[in-house]
């Protein structure tokens, strides 16, 4: 494990294990993830999903994100031309336990999910005052 930072990177740091339990368009949404010296940022692209819809989980190291976008119109509509997708938009994250799970935060703004990740306060940089004698 890296001692420089509070979240292990690995080469392959998405689980792939789980499996979806329903039926429907499943999508990955697009995301970057930023290190600042406190915090995590992650920034998901989900257009199209509600507030009310998006599921945001973290437990024993695993990071969840699951959004469902609701169609914009009845089934029945006559369409002429129809390119947006709806269904779930899914990704998971193995996160090292070095983080202030009671602080993780949320905000949705524009079709972009930002999560605030804070590191705990035991793995932070610390500045070191020296003394003189």
């Amino acid at each position: 494990m890296n001692t420089e930072t509070a979240v292990e990177k690995r080469a392959e740091g998405e689980v792939t294990q789980h499996e979806a339990m329903r039926g429907g368009p499943r999508y990955r949404p697009s995301v970057d993830i930023v290190e600042f010296p406190g915090e995590l940022r992650v920034m998901a692209d989900v257009p199209g999903a509600n507030p009310e819809s998006i599921d945001i989980n973290f437990e024993k190291g695993v990071l969840t994100i699951h959004a469902k976008v609701e169609p914009r119109h009845s089934q029945e509509s006559d369409y002429l031309l129809r390119e947006y997708a709806v269904g779930d938009y899914y990704r998971v994250f193995t996160v090292s336990e070095n983080i202030d799970v009671r602080r993780i935060s949320a905000e949705y703004a524009d079709g972009v999910l930002t999560l605030h990740v804070p590191k705990s306060e035991e793995v932070q940089p610390r500045k070191i005052e020296l003394r003189e004698n």
